[in-house]
């Protein structure tokens, strides 16, 4: 605000000081219709053709040609109308003129050398204020040209990965999905044929396993929709106690969860019980989990009494990291005095489905605790 105020104010002192610098005053009025010219130069800002109206007089007087510069540039900076901008010109250099042929004799020549100089004098400004308005124009359309260039651009990128994606989970589901469907033939096969129970037992668990494997797979790749369902976690815990591990759940609260957050605690859980088969054979296992708000997951071991399965480390815990961060939770890991080791969950309970059902897996108030 300082600024532009600042800028009126220099305008003004300098144009009413080269006003009264002039010594050849042709008439009486020349130095006042110049001096109110300069004066009042601030209306140029919201009426660029007034300012040029008031610079006439002081233009005919022969000492309004410094506000008229100012005013002229100022009318050409706004008006579009190249007609509109040359009439004032053309006013100007009248202006300038007529007064001289009423008062002189002027020969042609001269008259024609005279008014050649006044006009350009008045269309110089006004022709220079034109075309700084034309380059900023230029220059802002430009620039809404690149951006809307790299906007094109990041979208074809992201058009690019998404497809690249697509084809990638195309492959996967192909190649992965073809095995987990020749494992499941086969373990029913099995089921089938074979006279021990216990091994037709283990081969329908087999199959039960690959199929729930292959529609996992195809949820993860988007192949399937957000409805496929999940197993309990008490089932998830009856397949780990079937494995060989010593499981406690204790479950409690009963807020309905997004099948978002059901899936990531679902995944904590059985992530966690996956490492404790690997990495911990023959501990005992505690998970707790509370539905409430937030909901809290927790998953605890420990030492194991066996050697350990892992041929090294996995990614397995930074994915799982990532599953409960994009459902808006935090997730902790740590190893614990007694050479156990925790995993827990804070996650928001989320907007849950509109029928009220969690397709992830069974919801509700549980308490269950088995050694």
């Amino acid at each position: 605000m300082v600024k532009p105020v600042l800028r009126e104010v220099l305008t003004v002192a300098v144009t009413t000081g080269v006003v009264l610098m002039t010594q050849d005053r042709p008439f009486e009025w020349s130095l006042w219709t110049a001096i109110a010219a300069s004066l009042l130069l601030p209306l140029r800002l919201r009426w660029p053709w007034l300012a040029s109206l008031l610079c006439v007089p002081a233009v005919a007087g022969g000492l309004g040609w410094a506000p008229a510069l100012v005013a002229q540039y100022r009318l050409g900076s706004k008006e579009k109308s190249i007609p509109v901008q040359l009439f004032w010109a053309l006013l100007m250099t009248v202006a300038s003129i007529a007064p001289v042929l009423m008062t002189e004799s002027i020969p042609l020549g001269p008259l024609l050398l005279a008014t050649a100089f006044a006009f350009g004098l008045a269309a110089a400004p006004t022709a220079l204020g034109a075309l700084i308005t034309t380059r900023k124009e230029l220059t802002q359309s430009l620039y809404e040209t690149r951006r809307a260039r790299a906007a094109e651009l990041e979208a074809q990128e992201t058009s690019a990965r998404a497809a690249e994606r697509a084809r990638i989970a195309r492959e996967i589901h192909d190649a992965v999905g073809h095995h987990a469907t020749l494992i499941a033939v086969e373990s029913a096969a099995l089921a089938a044929t074979a006279p021990d129970a216990a091994v037709r037992e283990t081969a329908l668990r087999l199959r039960a396993l690959a199929k729930e494997s292959l529609s996992e797979m195809r949820a993860a790749l988007g192949l399937l929709n957000s409805d496929t369902s999940y197993p309990s976690l008490q089932e998830l815990v009856e397949r780990a106690r079937v494995a060989g591990v010593s499981v406690t759940l204790s479950e409690t609260g009963d807020t309905p969860l997004s099948p978002a957050v059901s899936r990531a605690l679902f995944r904590v859980v059985q992530e966690s019980l996956t490492n404790v088969t690997k990495h911990a054979p023959g501990a005992t296992v505690t998970v707790t989990v509370d539905r409430a708000t937030p909901v809290r997951v927790a998953v605890v071991n420990g030492p194991g009494d066996l050697p350990s399965l892992a041929d090294g480390g996995g990614a397995g815990l930074h994915g799982l990291s990532e599953r409960v961060r994009l459902a808006g939770g935090t997730l902790t890991t740590s190893y614990r005095a007694d050479g156990g080791f925790s995993v827990s969950a804070v996650l928001p309970p989320g907007k849950p489905k509109v029928d009220g059902q969690d397709s992830t897996f069974g919801g509700g108030a549980r308490d269950t605790a088995t050694a």
